[in-house]
């Protein structure tokens, strides 16, 4: 037995031996038992199979505490208000074939994938870009074949919103989306706003964005309650065609009334693309006096807005 192993903790107790190795190590000693018995000791101690957790920060955001009171206070805002609030983000990218994906599943003998997992072996890529309705309890995926950017984050958002959100909401006078900090939405990226500010004016309502600071993607709603089940759904199968990934996707649910839907965007996403230098010297944008780099507004303008 090892007392090591977590930081905040030195009575924290963890062995690398199977109940097999250390029946074998106690009946060295003199006294003969099973490994059944072992795993008995181990359970009376609190001992049990854990992975390890993903839990330590990398870093710290010296407004941290105080952005998580404005999300508070926004979220319950808008919930009062009757007014949506999505939290928006990407799950991990995923590869179509027959390459190996972890998990179990019941069946009569194992599926074949190949021996590596060569990208190039792979028959495409698939983005799912989530969308999670908090005050319905609804998840949705719009999965992308090409690339994560934040063109293909504005047109996932606005097909969620033509097709669901805006039923569901036909009287909401502003959305609140909820992101993290980095990736196709991120939060010191001209080009997520210069698109974010097309969507609006497109859709003709407006649109609050409230970041999670840096180092706590793990708090924005979707990574708790939406992507995990999601991952669930999918565990041990092979992701052969497109089909069978919209098909397991779908069926991400929970007894507490979590439904999911799906839908494929088959547009090319380009790479690469830059904010026109006008768009930053006249940002349209509405930045919050306070910790205006996670929080901010897109008011639909009344004038064209051309898109670059």
């Amino acid at each position: 037995m090892h007392t090591a192993g977590d930081p905040d903790d030195e009575s924290f107790v963890w062995t690398d031996f199977s109940p097999a190795q250390l029946a074998e190590q106690v009946g060295d000693l003199g006294t003969p038992v099973s490994a059944h018995i072992v795993r008995t000791w181990l359970a009376e101690e609190g001992l049990a199979l854990h992975k390890i957790a993903k839990e330590v920060a990398g870093g710290q955001s010296p407004d941290r505490e105080e952005q998580f009171q404005r999300l508070a206070t926004l979220k319950a805002e808008y919930l009062a208000a009757g007014n949506p609030v999505f939290s928006m983000d990407t799950k991990a990218k995923e590869q179509l074939g027959f390459l190996y994906r972890a998990g179990r599943v019941w069946t009569q003998r194992p599926f074949r994938a190949f021996d590596h997992d060569f990208p190039s072996w792979a028959a495409g890529v698939v983005i799912p870009h989530g969308i999670y309705d908090l005050a319905r309890n609804r998840g949705h995926l719009n999965l992308g074949l090409s690339h994560d950017t934040s063109e293909f984050a504005c047109d996932s958002l606005r097909w969620y919103w033509r097709r669901i959100g805006q039923r569901c909401y036909p009287h909401a006078t502003s959305i609140l989306l909820l992101c993290d900090c980095g990736g196709s939405n991120a939060a010191r990226q001209y080009l997520f706003k210069h698109d974010l500010q097309a969507l609006v004016n497109d859709l003709g309502v407006e649109i609050r964005v409230a970041h999670y600071p840096s180092y706590c993607s793990k708090y924005n709603p979707i990574e708790r309650r939406f992507f995990p089940h999601v991952s669930r759904a999918c565990q041990g199968l092979l992701f052969d065609s497109l089909e069978t990934v919209v098909r397991l996707m779908r069926k991400a649910s929970t007894t507490t009334g979590l439904k999911t839907t799906v839908n494929v965007i088959r547009r090319v996403y380009q790479t690469g693309r830059r904010v026109a230098a006008a768009f930053k010297t006249t940002l349209p944008l509405v930045f919050d006096a306070r910790l205006p780099k996670w929080n901010y507004r897109a008011i639909p303008q009344p004038a064209p807005f051309i898109r670059q």
